[in-house]
């Protein structure tokens, strides 16, 4: 077990469970990007500008983006709008994400700033000895990835193909989430009053293609959108947010 560390200075009592989300069409890929041959792994940072104790965390996701190694994404939570800053890119179904982390580790609330590494543990990401700990325990316990590829059309639709990997009985889900690569924003109120806050790799929109039970699949997402600015990332996990199996990242303008 990962042994989880103390949270950060916000915190909130853990509510209701996460939220469904879309399941979208399957067909056959046809095109296949290189992908990595250990890894990546997942980093999942929730935040919120309306959080002071957040601006160093988002920074250090901002590194961690870089890597190739690492699918590093940001979900902003809403529970903080309240308190003098409404965060434009919070929105309730990531709340719930990062809730439903909370039940499934055992955490008594959640809190922000807060890094989920491959749905195995938690720390606040504030300082990087922790999560570097935790993404070493990650490849301990999952030395085998079954690691998406992913490819994109000239329309813009997304394909996802997975091989076959053995889940012995116990599916997993393929999630989907779209994200924006950077943002800067201009914050006029509330604890981070007067200070420019930079986001990296945000979240803007999150569904589960399918559940998988292991068997070589694919499925092609028709209005995925990517272009300069967007990423994609897949995560392929447990069923109900258990640990990561595998993930990756395709960037336009990184990928092409």
């Amino acid at each position: 077990m990962v042994t989880l560390s103390r949270p950060g200075r916000r915190s909130l009592l853990i509510g209701a469970a996460a939220a469904g989300v879309a399941v979208t069409t399957a067909r056959m890929a046809t095109a296949k990007p290189p992908g990595a041959a250990e890894g990546p792994w997942t980093v999942e940072l929730f935040t919120s500008q309306g959080c002071s104790s957040c601006p160093p965390a988002d920074a250090y996701l901002g590194l961690l983006a870089k890597r190739p190694d690492i699918v590093a994404l940001s979900f902003h939570v809403d529970y903080w709008d309240y308190i003098g800053w409404k965060d434009s890119f919070a929105t309730r179904a990531t709340t719930d994400r990062q809730r439903a982390y909370a039940r499934v580790l055992k955490q008594r609330y959640v809190y922000t700033p807060e890094m989920v590494v491959d749905g195995i543990g938690h720390d606040t990401g504030r300082e990087r000895a922790g999560i570097e700990r935790l993404l070493a325990e990650a490849q301990r316990r999952s030395p085998r990835r079954a690691t998406p590829e992913l490819s994109r059309s000239h329309s813009g639709a997304l394909t996802v193909k997975l091989a076959a990997f053995p889940l012995d009985g116990t599916p997993a889900d393929v999630a989907l989430a779209i994200y924006d690569r950077r943002h800067s924003t201009p914050v006029d109120s509330g604890e981070n009053r007067g200070r420019m806050l930079d986001n990296f790799n945000i979240v803007r929109r999150l569904e589960v293609l399918s559940r998988w039970d292991g068997a070589a699949a694919s499925w092609t997402v028709e209005d995925a959108g990517l272009q300069p600015g967007l990423g994609a990332a897949v995560i392929v996990q447990r069923a109900d947010h258990g640990p990561v199996i595998g993930c990756n990242k395709l960037e336009p303008m990184v990928s092409g």
